[in-house]
């Protein structure tokens, strides 16, 4: 994996366990073989390994990813305590 697309896509994303999670789906996607998500959307991709391809396509925003806030939890409510 080149050193230089991973500093590169980590300046973009910010937050590496999002960025391994990123690259991770995609090199899934590029393995999987069929449909039309597995094909690379880079043109020079025959040198590169599958990780090296989605960090040029991350790096080159070929793709991009959507952060989602996280779900707040509702309050719940407190139980009276029964009388004995």
């Amino acid at each position: 994996m080149n050193t230089e697309l991973c500093k590169q896509a980590l300046e973009k994303v910010g937050n590496p366990n999002v960025l391994v999670n990123i690259i991770s789906r995609r090199v899934r996607q590029l393995n999987s073989g069929g449909g039309v998500g597995s094909r690379p959307l880079v043109a020079d991709y025959v040198t590169m390994g599958a990780a090296d391809i989605a960090l040029t396509e991350l790096v080159e925003d070929k793709m991009g990813y959507e952060m989602l806030s996280p779900i707040e939890e509702p309050k719940k409510a407190k139980r009276k305590k029964k009388k004995a």
